[in-house]
């Protein structure tokens, strides 16, 4: 029987009515028995037992479901998620703690719904922090009771409200609040409905073309084979203090350098100057028979 209830959640909306008249028919467990079919469950894996535990508490997922319904999703689709995270309590639960079912299966399934709608109400994700998550689930109540229903941008003064109450930036607030009143569209949507063009004909790529690009890359390989060849001019010395002191990301010091060659720094810096004014020449002249 638990088969077929379940399949009249996760069918057509209409047989929602007939899904929550018929987990009514479910009894509610007695303390004692609870206890002793939670012991079963977890000492031998009783199947029979995690189905009694999971089927006496399916009114509860219901009931939470029914607190979720203003997110513009299919409330069959809720309840069906709320009934995982019951699943995974039941399997999780611990009767010797010494609280009930319910009271520790209810965390589970407020969590399975709220990822579900997290997931569901936008292809951007909507909240990753726990601060976020609560800001997501609590502004529309918090709105309510300020009774500021009214589309559109909050005043500041509302703003600082919630966002102190929540405990989070103002700034999130307000782009909470703008999200959740403007839901996704597609790129493919047509422009109008007499209209062949689409949404996505009307996006402009801030990138460069793939001529432009290609010409870049071009050119930056014709300027790094040109410098190969100016640093084949140098003598061994010029190329080494050229390249530690200019084509470094961290140059190396005068002093480092005025140990290893066994000179004064002040050469090192003539050698430098030297080495960078006859690799320039080379590069102009080379830039110039190229062009």
């Amino acid at each position: 029987m638990a088969t077929a209830v379940y399949g009249l959640v996760n069918g057509p909306e209409g047989n929602l009515v007939r899904y929550l008249q018929e987990i009514r028919k479910f009894p509610m467990l007695a303390p004692d028995e609870e206890y002793q079919l939670a012991c079963r469950l977890r000492r031998d894996g009783d199947t029979g037992a995690a189905h009694r535990l999971v089927t006496s508490h399916l009114r509860l997922v219901a009931k939470i479901a029914l607190g979720y319904r203003g997110y513009g999703l299919p409330l069959a689709e809720v309840i069906s998620e709320g009934n995982v995270g019951l699943m995974q309590a039941v399997r999780r639960f611990d009767p010797e703690r010494g609280f009930r079912l319910a009271t520790y299966a209810m965390w589970w399934i407020r969590a399975s719904i709220q990822e579900y709608i997290l997931h569901s109400w936008s292809l951007v994700k909507m909240g990753t922090t726990a601060a976020q998550k609560k800001l997501f689930f609590n502004l529309r109540k918090m709105k309510g009771q300020l009774q500021v229903m009214e589309e559109g941008d909050l005043s500041p003064e509302t703003v600082t409200v919630i966002a102190t109450r929540l405990g989070v930036p103002e700034q999130d607030v307000v782009s909470m609040n703008r999200r959740m009143g403007c839901p996704d569209h597609s790129l493919n949507a047509p422009v109008r409905a007499d209209a062949e063009g689409e949404w996505q004909d009307w996006l402009v790529d801030e990138g460069d073309d793939q001529e432009t690009r290609l010409g870049d890359s071009q050119e930056l390989g014709q300027r790094r084979e040109l410098l190969g060849q100016a640093l084949a001019t140098l003598n061994e010395r010029e190329r080494d203090i050229l390249t530690q002191r200019r084509l470094r990301e961290t140059p190396v010091t005068l002093e480092d350098l005025s140990r290893h060659y066994g000179i004064s720094r002040e050469r090192v810096r003539q050698i430098e100057v030297r080495a960078f004014e006859k690799l320039s020449a080379f590069m102009r002249a080379g830039h110039a028979g190229a062009a």
